[in-house]
């Protein structure tokens, strides 16, 4: 990860601005004091009443340039402070995009969400307003306190102390509350995957009338959510009184020291005008010492779980020389590959078989039995624990992952539709390839025009998140559309007929068939999706169990059989002789 200087450097030009207009602005403000000292001194007990006019016209110019000088500054800030927090955005949604699997596996949706968003906006609030501020409460209270030096040297030492007392209470303050806003990040974190889960599930919660519970467990973390942000304003309300009675004593006790100092002709009335004017000023800095702690905890506690987030490593990566292919024909092996997880679970042992360009195969299996498992080690969403997966008798760790996967069209068993347009979810991953006529043309094989050109505005239809609104069979209709208009080299259906009549069913197979120059790999739990597969393979407890054609698993009379009697009944006589 890139640290927030690194992103500052690359803005330094602005940020020199804004603080050189800061630093004016502040010292135009310090002047006020001085003009006044003289109205007092030379016009009103001097009776120099020509200076008036000019010192009346110092104090609108001052003014002026003032309001310049802040609007300037703000400005700069803030156009800065967001674009580097759109930076700091598209960097980590960029790092957590280039993560693989596992991370996922690991990590819940409301936590990544909570740092894209959350997190970041914390740390952008902390380069804009509140870091302006803190460079301001520097440069204000180091311009004053000089001020205040030149004009009584003695006197200025009591707010110089004042100074130093405030800021040992905010950083003890900000140590305190450094741990709490971490709590809180944390649990915010678990209160939107409560949250995120609840509303993406909404139709099951309603189906088994769990409204009640969902409530109840949400209820639970926002009651917890509560008591933190309430521990953090304890400590807030526990420590701010200090400042604000140190705040609130100074003057007084700069205008009772003072007014001695005057009437033993120490110090001039203009003087002591100026010092109260002066004393009044830095006040401000003091008061916003506790809340600028409290703002700059939180972006401190979010860069640090941003940083963490930076800390994971994509265990799968391109080679450092990948093979590039001159052409993917399609050609499929595994060769003795088992797979595992990393706590040791074993899911798949020993898969050996070869499918070549063109060819079908089917396979079959008890749920958990490993079947999209083979899948994403195709697609090196995970690398094999043992053996060697290939394309076109290159092993797939040596191809560049852009042009494996882009070689694979899957239709995945959990169906993942976007909230947008027909078009656009057919067209996904081929955008600016694909025209009108070959999306209507992939509805039209995948079976589903019949469906969208009765909807109003057809191929244009705005479709719900994930597809809400749209039937099972629709849904996976509309994704295989998806994958045959990518008209790639090889095709994965995984499970993907499912919600599918038989008759569509059907037709959709046929389709395929229709597909010579495409390798084709049908995952499935009913016999008419593999039955036409030049080989079907049987998993079971993550080992093949059974290959072979349709006729001959059918002959063997195992588990192929087994599972065929159980959706047709008996088979026919002369395959079963």
């Amino acid at each position: 990860m890139k640290k927030i200087t690194t992103y500052i450097w690359e803005y330094k030009f602005p940020f020199l601005f804004a603080v050189v207009s800061m630093v004016i602005s502040v010292a135009l403000d310090m002047l006020s004091p001085q003009l006044t000292r003289r109205i007092v001194d030379d016009v009103i007990l001097g009776g120099q009443i020509g200076k008036l006019t000019p010192m009346l016209l110092g104090i609108l110019c001052v003014g002026i340039g003032r309001f310049v000088f802040q609007y300037t500054k703000e400005f700069t800030f803030d156009v800065t402070g967001s674009k580097i927090a759109a930076k700091i955005r598209q960097d980590l949604f960029n790092h957590i995009q280039s993560l693989s699997p596992e991370f996922f596996d690991r990590t819940n949706t409301g936590e990544l969400m909570s740092r894209v968003k959350d997190d970041v906006d914390r740390i952008w609030d902390g380069l804009t307003y509140v870091g302006m501020l803190l460079i301001e409460v520097v440069v204000h209270a180091s311009i004053i306190l000089f001020c205040m030096f030149t004009l009584n040297w003695r006197l200025a030492i009591l707010p110089a102390i004042c100074m130093g007392i405030t800021a040992v209470i905010a950083i003890f303050m900000e140590n305190k509350l450094d741990a709490v806003y971490e709590a809180i990040s944390e649990e915010n974190a678990s209160l939107n995957t409560v949250a995120e889960e609840n509303l993406a599930g909404v139709r099951t919660v309603k189906a088994f009338a769990r409204e009640k519970f969902e409530i109840g467990k949400f209820l639970s973390h926002n009651q917890k959510y509560y008591d933190l942000n309430m521990q953090q304003s304890k400590l807030f309300v526990k420590y701010h009184p200090y400042l604000s009675m140190i705040t609130k004593l100074l003057p007084i006790a700069i205008l009772f020291i003072g007014g001695y100092q005057v009437m033993a002709d120490e110090m001039t009335l203009g003087d002591l005008s100026a010092f109260i004017q002066y004393s009044m000023n830095i006040v401000w800095p003091m008061e916003m010492l506790g809340w600028l702690t409290n703002s700059l905890s939180s972006a401190i506690a979010s860069n640090r779980r941003i940083r963490k987030i930076y800390q994971e490593k994509p265990v799968i990566t391109d080679p450092d020389a990948p093979v590039i292919l001159p052409k993917v024909k399609g050609k499929i092996t595994f060769s003795h590959v088992s797979f595992h997880k990393a706590d040791g679970y074993e899911i798949l042992r020993d898969i050996s078989f070869t499918v070549e360009p063109g060819k079908t195969i089917g396979i079959m299996g008890a749920t958990g039995a490993g079947k999209s498992s083979l899948i994403y080690l195709m697609q090196r969403l995970y690398d094999a624990t043992d053996g060697a997966v290939l394309l076109d008798d290159v092993d797939v760790k040596k191809l560049s992952l852009k042009q494996l996967r882009s070689s694979i069209s899957p239709v995945m068993q959990d169906v993942f539709l976007f909230s947008d347009t027909i078009m656009e979810n057919v067209k996904l991953g081929q955008k600016s390839h694909l025209s009108y006529p070959a999306v209507r043309d992939a509805a039209i094989r995948a079976k589903a025009n019949g469906f969208i050109e009765k909807m109003e505005k057809q191929y244009d239809t705005v479709i719900g998140e994930r597809g809400v609104g749209l039937s099972g069979g629709q849904k996976q209709r509309i994704t295989i559309a998806r994958a045959l208009a990518k008209k790639k080299p090889i095709l994965v259906l995984d499970d993907s007929t499912s919600a599918l009549d038989m008759e569509t069913e059907q037709s959709i197979h046929e389709t395929l068939r229709a597909l010579p120059d495409t390798t084709k790999i049908i995952i499935g739990h009913r016999i008419s999706a593999v039955c036409h597969a030049d080989e079907i393979i049987i998993l079971e407890n993550g080992r093949i169990a059974e290959r072979g054609s349709h006729e001959s698993l059918l002959a063997k009379k195992g588990l192929y059989y087994q599972t065929y009697l159980a959706q047709y009944g008996k088979p026919k006589e002369e395959i079963t002789a």
